[in-house]
């Protein structure tokens, strides 16, 4: 019987031993092929991994939720490095949500990986114009334009550039090939009418804005520009017509209502004009150029006091908007306080205006 239970524990040692020998004996082209399996399943666990965050982080910016989009992209390039459009859309979300020195470092990764990617250099090209580094910014829009000059917005964004700058003719220039690529493109007529705006050439400009109204009829800016235009032209019915138009499409543009106050203003309706800058700044409480305004129209109702407290409104919320320091500085000079009406006129001119520098010259001097 002691027998037989040692027969019977060393069956089931030895059987113990063989089964583990059958695991682990695998010829090497077994076991290369069972690693291959192992490394391809994990692969396939990575790939899926990235594909799934890249698609919540399209959802998400879809949804203009940025900031989680570009952590949902992330976990998308760090599982899979390679995955370019991981990459791309990563640096959109941060150029939208304003993080334009993150998006410089996603975009020279995805360019250091593909340098003939148009859309790379033009993304960056934002980034670099949203840092104001206008030179990199004009660097990288050319060479997008070099990669694909059939893009409309790469054009685009480089007229905005010179814009910005104040080159005015080279904007025209660059918006008006993106007109010729893209002729729908409402922005584009837009921002070449305003070029023209600044360079004086009123009926140009009003051409331009109104072709971008015919192109999209909902853009409340267009007819606020159209306004303005008009406005300089000493159309007064026509700018408050327009302006009209802008509010109807849009009730909330302060904006807007503001620049139809000034229109008012100037043709001597000080009671509209008074609404409108109220109705300006009810919309948009920190709108400095409203209450700058407003102490404009309570000067010319000759009440020197309301005239320095929206001045000083005007300063408080804005201490760089120069016409707030000119009003102010009208209503001081009425309240017998000239000294405090050129410091405010001297920072006028320093920031710019030339109402300062008049007033100054005129009466500090």
């Amino acid at each position: 019987m002691k027998q037989a239970r040692r027969l019977l524990v060393l069956g089931l040692l030895l059987f113990s031993a063989q089964a583990t020998a059958q695991v682990e004996a695998l010829t090497p082209q077994e076991q290369r092929y069972r690693d291959s399996i192992t490394k391809l399943n994990q692969q396939n666990a990575t790939i899926a991994a990235s594909q799934e965050a890249y698609n919540k982080g399209i959802e998400l910016f879809n949804n203009k939720q940025y900031d989680a989009a570009i952590a949902e992209f992330s976990k998308s390039v760090n599982a899979d490095p390679n995955f370019t459009a991981a990459w791309y859309n990563k640096g959109v979300a941060e150029n939208e949500d304003e993080r334009f020195s993150d998006a410089v470092k996603t975009f020279t990764n995805l360019i250091e990986k593909n340098p003939s990617y148009a859309k790379a250099y033009f993304q960056r090209g934002r980034a670099y114009q949203g840092l104001s580094d206008y030179l990199l910014s004009e660097k990288d829009y050319e060479k997008s334009i070099s990669l694909d000059p059939a893009n409309p917005k790469a054009y685009y964004n480089y007229g905005t550039l010179k814009f910005l700058q104040q080159d005015y003719a080279t904007a025209i220039r660059y918006f008006t090939k993106t007109i010729e690529l893209d002729p729908a493109f409402a922005y584009a007529y837009n921002d070449r009418g305003s070029c023209h705006r600044m360079m004086a050439n009123y009926p140009k400009a009003i051409a331009d804005y109104e072709e971008a109204q015919r192109k999209n009829p909902n853009l409340a800016f267009v007819l606020n520009n159209i306004g303005t235009t008009k406005k300089k032209m000493k159309d007064y019915a026509g700018a408050i017509a327009a302006f009209n138009r802008a509010i109807s499409i849009d009730p909330n543009y302060a904006l807007a209502y503001n620049n139809r106050g000034a229109t008012f203003l100037e043709k001597g309706s000080i009671d509209d004009a008074q609404k409108d800058f109220e109705k300006a700044l009810q919309l948009q409480s920190s709108y400095a150029p409203a209450a700058s305004n407003l102490s404009a129209v309570w000067f010319k109702r000759k009440d020197y006091a309301k005239a320095l407290e929206f001045g000083n409104k005007a300063v408080s919320l804005d201490p760089k908007y120069a016409a707030g320091y000119v009003n102010r500085g009208m209503a001081k000079e009425m309240l017998r306080d000239l000294n405090g009406a050129c410091e405010d006129w001297h920072k006028a001119n320093e920031l710019g205006a030339v109402e300062g520098k008049t007033y100054y010259s005129g009466n500090c001097n």
